[in-house]
Order: C-alpha cells, then sequence, then structure tokens
C-alpha cells in the first residue's frame, strides 16, 4: 500500500510546471504556414531568431524573423527562397545562432548564413548546396557536439551525413532502411543515431563503422509514423500507435531491446506525437500534430520510469512546433521550456515555467547546459573522436558570443573534385590537410575585413567628394 501511495503523490518540483501562451502583441501575425503533408516540426527557434517553413508558390522557403520581431509580418518580408521545391525540414545549427540548414522536396540540402541582425533582402544563394539524394529530403538534424557535421534523410530512404565545411558526403548508410524513414536522432556526444521507420522498427546505428548496433522490430503495432529519440542516459523513448491506433509513448534500454522498460497509452487521436526532450531536467513534451494540447512527463531512472506530469491544453490545433534551447530561456522568471506553437495563420510562443516565490537564480532548474562551442571539429569525428557537450552555467541568463563567420572552404571542394581519384588511395595524408585550411581560414577572414574596411573608407570618400563638388558649384555661381 505503502509504494502505492507514494507513487500518487511523487515529489517533484516539475509537478507544478504550468504553461502559458504569450499575449497577442508577442505573436508572430500574419503568417502562411506550410500545408506541406509531412509530419516535421516547420519551425526552429534559438536565441536569436525563429524560423518558419511557409506557403510559397513555383519552390519553397521559410522566414527567419528576429525574436523581437513580433507582431504582423508584412507580405513583403523577405525569405530564404533558393529551394525549387516546398522545404520539409530547418534545423539552426546549434554551434553557431546564424547558421540554419534546409532540407526540401528538390533532393537538396542547403546551408544558409542569416545576417547578424536578419534578413534585409530575400535570400536566394546558399553558403552551400548538398547534393546527394535521389528523393525528396525530409530530415535535417545537426550533430550536437562536432562542428560542421550535419545529417539528412531522404525518402531514397537513405542517410547522409556531410561534412558541410568541404560540402562533401562523408557517409551515406544506404542499406540499413527498407522503407520511409520518420524520423532520426543523435544521442548525447553524437556516437550514436537512432532511427523510426516504416516498417515499424526502431534501429540503433554507429554512423561511422556502419553498422546496426541494436534493433527492435514492431517497436509500435501500429501502422501511423514512429518517433525515436535517444536521452541522456543512453535509453531511448518512442512514440507510436498500438494496433488499436492508441497513441503510445514507450522506454527501451540499449542493451535489451526485447521488451520495453515501460509503455504508457495515452488516447485514440491520429495526430503523430513530436517529442521534445530536456536532458537537463529530464522532461519530454509531447506535441501532436493538430492536436490542441502539449502532454509533458518527468522520465526517472525507477520504475515506473516515465511519470506523467500535466497537459497544457490550448483551442486552437498546432500545425508545427518550435522548441527553444536552454540557453534561449528567461532563468529570472523560471522559464523552464519555450515552445513556438504554429497555427494556419500566425506563431505563438508558449512558455513553460516553474512557479518559484524567490527571485534568486534556482540552480536546481538550471543544471549546466550545453553551450554554443563545439567539442570537436568535423574532422576529428570523422576520424572516430567523440566529444561530449561543452556545458555552460546559466548563472547571469546567457550572454551570446559573437559568431565566426561560416565559410564553406571551396578550395578544397574544387581540390575534392579533381583529387578524389588520389586522395581514396592516399587517405592517410587526409587529416594533416585540415590545419591549415583553418589558419588560411582565418588569414581570408582578416584580408577579406580589410578589403570591407577600405571599401567603406572609398564610398565614404565618394560621398565627401561629391559634397565638396557640391559646395565647389555654389561657390562658382
Amino acid at each position: 500500500m505503502s509504494s502505492d501511495m507514494r507513487r500518487v503523490v511523487r515529489q517533484s518540483k516539475f509537478r507544478h510546471v504550468f504553461g502559458q501562451a504569450v499575449k497577442n502583441d508577442q505573436c508572430y501575425d500574419d503568417i502562411r504556414v506550410s500545408r506541406v503533408t509531412w509530419d516535421s516540426a516547420f519551425c526552429a527557434v534559438n536565441p536569436k531568431f525563429v524560423a518558419i517553413i511557409i506557403e510559397a508558390s513555383g519552390g519553397g522557403a521559410f522566414l527567419v524573423l528576429p525574436l523581437h520581431k513580433s507582431g504582423r509580418i508584412d507580405k513583403s518580408y523577405p525569405t530564404v527562397c533558393g529551394h525549387t521545391g516546398p522545404v520539409l525540414d530547418i534545423d539552426w545549427c546549434p554551434h553557431n545562432d546564424q547558421v540554419i540548414a534546409s532540407g526540401s522536396e528538390d533532393c537538396t540540402v542547403m546551408v544558409w548564413q542569416i545576417p547578424e541582425n536578419g534578413l534585409v533582402s530575400s535570400m536566394s544563394e546558399p553558403v552551400v548546396a548538398l547534393e546527394g539524394h535521389s528523393k525528396r529530403v525530409g530530415i535535417i538534424t545537426w550533430h550536437p557536439t562536432a562542428r560542421n557535421v550535419l545529417l539528412s534523410a531522404g525518402c531514397d530512404n537513405q542517410i547522409i551525413i556531410w561534412n558541410v565545411a568541404t560540402g562533401e558526403a562523408m557517409i551515406s548508410l544506404e542499406d540499413m532502411h527498407p522503407d520511409v524513414i520518420f524520423n532520426v536522432c543523435w544521442n548525447r556526444n553524437g556516437s550514436l543515431i537512432c532511427t523510426s521507420c516504416k516498417d515499424k522498427a526502431i534501429r540503433v546505428i554507429d554512423p561511422r563503422k556502419e553498422t546496426i548496433v541494436a534493433e527492435k522490430e514492431k517497436a509500435h503495432e501500429g501502422a501511423r509514423p514512429m518517433r525515436a529519440i535517444f536521452l541522456s542516459d543512453g535509453n531511448i523513448l518512442t512514440t507510436g500507435f498500438s494496433r488499436m491506433s492508441e497513441r503510445q509513448l514507450a522506454l527501451w534500454n540499449l542493451q535489451n531491446m526485447e521488451e520495453p522498460m515501460t509503455v504508457n497509452e495515452m488516447d485514440t487521436s491520429n495526430g503523430v506525437l513530436l517529442p521534445f526532450y530536456d536532458p537537463d531536467t529530464n522532461v519530454v513534451y509531447l506535441c501532436g500534430k493538430g492536436d490542441s494540447s502539449i502532454r509533458y512527463f518527468e522520465i526517472t531512472d525507477e520504475a515506473p520510469y516515465v511519470h506523467f506530469l500535466n497537459t497544457f491544453v490550448t483551442k486552437e490545433p498546432q500545425r508545427g512546433m518550435g522548441y527553444m534551447p536552454k540557453r534561449g530561456l528567461d532563468v529570472n522568471k523560471c522559464e523552464i521550456a519555450r515552445f513556438y506553437k504554429l497555427h494556419e495563420r500566425k506563431c505563438e510562443p508558449i512558455v513553460m515555467t516553474v512557479p518559484r516565490k524567490s527571485d534568486l537564480f534556482q540552480d536546481d532548474l538550471y543544471p549546466d547546459t550545453a553551450g554554443p562551442d563545439s567539442a570537436l571539429e568535423a574532422e576529428e569525428w570523422f576520424e572516430g573522436k567523440n566529444g561530449e557537450p561543452i556545458l555552460i552555467s546559466l548563472k547571469n541568463g546567457y550572454v551570446p558570443g559573437k559568431n565566426r563567420e561560416f565559410k564553406v572552404v571551396k578550395k578544397n571542394l574544387l581540390d575534392s573534385k579533381v583529387n578524389k581519384k588520389t586522395e581514396n588511395s592516399s587517405s592517410a595524408n587526409k587529416p594533416a590537410s585540415s590545419t591549415p585550411s583553418i589558419k588560411s581560414e582565418a588569414k581570408m577572414e582578416e584580408i577579406l575585413k580589410e578589403i570591407k574596411s577600405l571599401k567603406d573608407l572609398i564610398s565614404s570618400q565618394e560621398k565627401r567628394i561629391i559634397k565638396l563638388e557640391e559646395q565647389m558649384s555654389k561657390v562658382a555661381i
């Protein structure tokens, strides 16, 4: 009896988390949210910008708005519009708040550098276009700890991992999925990925060894799409459907995938449940596409492992959802999560807060969290190194540093095309070449800065000359 009692009133600081939609003037209004039938979140946010996939005639586009630019968004507001087919997924780079990647029905992945203060004109030229998929690209996700490593998955059932800095496809996982891939998620240090697939299997893959480490067939019996994500302890959380079309949430231990650690049945709605996970607090939020609620659960390491906390209910169904990284939250207000909910015509921020009486920094709510610095360079990761996330304290709030200009080393690109054959034969020399490119990158940056300042100087002198000539002409009269 006592253990049951204890379970009923389980102590948790997240029991009283409450959600609140912001006031109307803090929403982003008059946005035509994409109508594409694809189960991605359609929205990506970071401490600087909110990006939203929108309806675009004759191609694919998404909006990028500085967070403070709420209110009505003008129809002529500039977009990122380089894709020739609808955009299906977008993801902000975790190590540079001005870099975003997009995947599209046009079979390409594009990487964009957004200007510091947002777009002043529409952007159609990506920093780099990555071509390698033969069908539409519906999944994009950056490596959590290695700089410039990007994963994409397409309806050609293949996963490609790119070195974005050289524009090369480094790893291609072709024969592991017999059907459409529903989602892909990195583990905390990016050494493994887990995937869910239309064949109802969950797979854990070591992408660099190109091997399947663990697999569970029929993780959920239902035919509708599943999702699988890694938790910080290495377990896997999945959402899917039972044979009776009930929505389920299950937890799996990587070492033994035979039986789930636990399964929670929820309801019989048919929207795909998108899980958003906070590794710092071990709270998972489930946002169903087409639902008008967000359910949240706390995951603990003792049975029954998954504890329902609460449901945030709204009137309007959600078309998509953005999830703010921890460093973008307001720690003074005890905000532990912020969602950007897409309606048909607007984007509405929803704030999740833990009520506290004190104004002091609540360090139990904000353990050190992943910061914007990468632990590894792309080359190191592809060579087999792993790096845990570099953590930062949020004690005084997050202060964004200066972002490095993102550059694609085109020189390597040309070399690699010419030298592909020679490179393959002498791959032993490969690592050595990565260091000078960083030096030359820095030198290049220096030269570009100087050119810019000289251009500025010239243009200001030109203006001065024009002024003086005007004065001369007046005097001459």
